[in-house]
């Protein structure tokens, strides 16, 4: 009999090709905001610390950038998966949707979302899944800040900005190497973003908050 070389079939041998090199720490999916700016720092540290793509799936939202939508698309990805993207339905342990306060009307919205999926949706084990809203107050880069100055007060977004540029001379968003840039600094930005945790959350906006560093902390300390 012939073989079956249709592009379906080499679809699925794909697929389960990357499934079966998979290593044995648990299949995570991170959905940004941002197109960018995120997804390339969260696939620096996959880099960095050598973790294995079919277990760190890292994509920007492909429904919109309102937190809503991204919370969403994380959903969506999860239980529908992606034969373009070679993503399994439900192949995933831990989910995350990573957004920003900003002045997103559904921030809110988003919140309750996430909090609502988690331990709901199960996964191809037919195991409950983490589901978690990574937010920050005002924006990703309130954690890229935290790398180089203490902030306690609250911050709009464009003077996060400007004091970033005071000591990452020509950041914009969509940089490439962010982790690389601050990786020197990453103890003591953990250090920080815990210690406005301990103090606020993702609801007490306009206090300044980010939840990066569970993420952070997550990647690199899966092979370990």
């Amino acid at each position: 009999m012939a073989r079956d070389n249709s592009p379906q079939e080499r679809q699925k041998k794909q697929l389960e090709r990357k499934q079966g090199q998979r290593a044995s720490y648990d299949r995570i999916l991170i959905v940004s905001e941002g197109s960018k700016t995120e997804p390339n720092y969260f696939r620096e540290i996959r880099a960095a610390y050598r973790l294995h793509t079919a277990n760190v799936e890292v994509r920007p939202s492909e429904s919109g950038t309102a937190p809503i939508q991204v919370v969403q698309y994380a959903q969506a990805l999860f239980e529908e998966g992606d034969r373009y993207k070679n993503i399994q339905r439900r192949a995933f342990e831990q989910v995350y949707a990573v957004f920003d306060r900003d002045d997103h009307a559904s921030y809110h919205d988003a919140l309750a979302l996430a909090a609502s999926l988690n331990g709901k949706l199960k996964n191809d084990a037919r195991q409950p899944i983490r589901f978690q809203a990574i937010a920050s107050v005002p924006s990703f880069e309130l954690w890229l800040l935290l790398h180089y100055e203490e902030v306690q007060a609250p911050l709009h977004r464009n003077e996060v900005m400007r004091r970033l540029k005071l000591h990452i001379p020509g950041y914009d968003k969509g940089a490439g190497d962010a982790f690389s840039t601050t990786a020197r600094h990453l103890a003591v930005a953990i250090q920080r973003a815990e210690g406005l945790a301990a103090r606020f959350s993702a609801y007490t906006e306009p206090e300044p908050f980010t939840a990066i560093m569970e993420l952070v902390k997550l990647l690199t300390t899966l092979r370990s």
